[in-house]
């Protein structure tokens, strides 16, 4: 939890329907885990402590009876464990009956939230047994395990330790409405929104699923815990497959697939870099708490393990598409955007062509890629492309030879210009020794290509198209009036780790004999 790295879980125990006494080993076996794992939030789906698919047992005693019996137990068993754990059961209130979820802390039931948004269509009937939270909005106190407990859908939980944590809570269907409880939640402080859910599984239901979950952590960003019913739930028509996620900022950085049989998922967020965002973005809407009940917990402080089996927070290679199928429609649009905005700009601008510095390098590969790309979108010949190489000290037979069949085999205009007699001058006019390696060698070098693709251009009526990649305008890896500039940068949106997938996603799609020269580049 140091520096705000705190760890998260959904949970899905094995039980037996409208038996909870019986499921209560299952239920605290996971806490129990999850409080080895150091989580500081732990979300079980709704009604786990009953099942959720007990039809009218809802109505019986015995059932609602043995449901609080089993929760104390359960409340009992986190004694001396500082987390907040969030336990679905029925409740009886005012005469009524609430599908609720419990916040349990150290022992204490903290508090019941309600559901507000009941189900009564194709396969979910809920309504024939539960009432909905309206008119309990505001919290009131009810009797419950023994004790005198806060009740109602207005209630965040506040960690006394980690100002960040501000907990709020919502069960399944509360999530899928057009005004979920979230959006208020959110706004009166939670950084952290739970939902116990009861979702069955029909084609197609999964992505729908881990949508909404991604766009509401995103809209609203916040930490998104959703907890599953799962398959031992199912009795009837209707099948659970546990399927959990945990989600940061429209990114899930945990999941149990559908069936994927994952007892506890664990996600670690990062909520300094949630409250953060939130600072930033002044569209970002924050009320106070007055309509809200805050309950407080208590953790135990302690460093949270951010390790790459663990979260995602910390790729890598964070600028790389997953998988393949991801990473060659990454680099596809990436090339679309490139050589769309620079057609744009040759058009805006009634530039007669384009003229680049070809090193044989990936940078200047790519960038000779999307003009290409550009000069066909605008229907002008690739011969108006003046591909430049210039060598100087240092530079190899290999890339010189890369250049120029790369600037042929596309069709472009080729022109090798070895710049090392007027480096040399140079050198001589402001008196540097050529054997004195320091930046002026080298920045010289860049400023005299610079010079040159900027005549040609200028003589011409032509743009200078830009190589260096977000990396090197980022760190400064550029020489000043050197290849820093030009008339259009294309890469300066690709970090340079990704210059070589792009580069390779398009060598993919070149026939052989072009497959083969940015094979050479890419070696």
């Amino acid at each position: 939890m140091i520096h705000g790295f705190v760890k998260l879980a959904a949970a899905v125990p094995e039980i037996l329907v409208a038996s909870p006494l019986r499921n209560v080993p299952s239920i605290t076996a996971l806490i129990d885990r999850a409080y080895d794992e150091k989580c500081a939030v732990v979300v079980f789906p709704e009604l786990c402590v009953t099942s959720y698919s007990c039809g009218d047992l809802f109505f019986t005693d015995t059932l609602l009876q043995d449901a609080e019996k089993a929760l104390g137990e359960i409340i009992a068993h986190t004694e001396g464990k500082k987390m907040l754990v969030f336990v679905g059961c029925p409740v009886v209130a005012n005469g009524k009956l609430y599908n609720c979820a419990a916040a349990i802390s150290n022992g204490e039931l903290v508090g019941l939230v309600p559901k507000s948004n009941i189900p009564n269509y194709a396969e979910f009937y809920e309504a024939r047994h539960f009432t909905p939270a309206s008119g309990v909005d505001h919290c009131c106190s009810v009797a419950f395990c023994g004790r005198y407990v806060p009740f109602g859908t207005e209630m965040l939980f506040a960690c006394n330790e980690v100002k960040e944590l501000v907990v709020g809570c919502e069960i399944c269907e509360d999530m899928w409405v057009s005004s979920p409880p979230s959006i208020r939640h959110i706004a009166a402080g939670a950084t952290v929104m739970v939902n116990l859910s009861a979702s069955n599984e029909i084609i197609g239901k999964d992505r729908y699923r881990r949508s909404m979950v991604e766009s509401t952590s995103g809209r609203q960003v916040c930490a998104y815990v959703y907890a599953d019913a799962g398959e031992t739930e199912s009795t009837t028509d209707i099948v659970f497959s546990g399927h959990c996620m945990i989600a940061t900022n429209g990114t899930i950085v945990a999941e149990n697939p559908p069936f994927g049989g994952a007892e506890l998922t664990v996600g670690v967020v990062d909520l300094k870099h949630l409250t953060h965002d939130r600072l930033r973005m002044n569209t970002y809407e924050q009320k106070d708490t007055g309509d809200h009940l805050v309950m407080p917990f208590s953790l135990d402080v302690t460093e949270t393990d951010i390790s790459r089996e663990n979260t995602k927070l910390m790729v890598p290679r964070p600028f790389i598409p997953g998988g393949e199928g991801d990473k060659k429609s990454v680099c596809g649009r990436i090339l679309d955007i490139q050589s769309r905005g620079l057609a744009k700009r040759i058009r805006a601008a009634h530039a007669a062509g384009c003229v680049i510095a070809l090193s044989g390098g990936l940078d200047s590969t790519l960038a000779l890629i999307v003009t290409v790309r550009a000069m066909d979108l605008c229907g002008k010949p690739r011969s108006a492309i003046t591909s430049v190489t210039m060598p100087c000290f240092g530079t190899t037979s290999r890339t010189r030879s890369n250049a120029e069949e790369l600037a042929l085999g596309f069709g472009t205009s080729f022109r090798c210009i070895d710049i090392k007699e007027a480096v040399d001058v140079h050198f001589r006019d402001i008196d540097h020794d050529a054997n004195d390696l320091s930046v002026v060698y080298e920045n010289a070098q860049a400023r005299e290509r610079t010079q040159i693709i900027m005549d040609i251009a200028n003589r011409d009526g032509s743009l200078v198209i830009g190589t260096g990649d977000l990396s090197e305008l980022a760190l400064g890896w550029a020489t000043y009036n050197g290849d820093h500039m030009s008339n259009y940068g294309v890469n300066g949106g690709v970090p340079k780790t990704l210059v070589r997938h792009v580069v390779s996603y398009y060598a993919d799609e070149c026939e052989a004999h072009g497959k083969a020269r940015l094979c050479e580049v890419l070696r």
